[in-house]
């Protein structure tokens, strides 16, 4: 049973805390309208409201680079496996590729890499 209690004192203790720390930074807020704080710590004046809208063609460039982010993420362990797998790895990391180079050659295609 001591077990139990001490599980449930740690449970209590983390409860506890952060109420209070929630309790802290409520009572520390310096407006109570969040869509016009100023930025902590930047020093600049917004030019803008805090939830705007980003032009449609950051989405693009943002799913681009998900895309090659993707890749580095399966390339790091390729490059770690590709000794013991041999050509077949070889051959399945440039199928990759080409796949994302195709979807990439479709987009510039489209004109979604066009700014103006």
């Amino acid at each position: 049973m001591s077990g139990f209690a001490a599980v449930l004192s740690l449970l209590g203790l983390v409860l506890f805390s952060t109420a209070a720390f929630y309790g802290m930074a409520w009572a520390m807020r310096v407006t109570r309208d969040p869509l016009t704080a100023q930025p902590f710590g930047a020093g600049l004046e917004p030019t803008e409201h805090a939830v705007s809208r980003f032009h449609v063609r950051w989405y693009t460039v943002t799913m681009l680079f998900l895309a090659f982010d993707m890749e580095m993420v399966f390339m790091y362990p390729w490059t770690r496996v590709i000794s013991m797998m041999g050509p077949s790895a070889v051959i399945e990391m440039f199928t990759f590729l080409a796949i994302l180079l195709a979807g990439v050659v479709y987009a510039w295609r489209e004109g979604a890499l066009r700014w103006a």
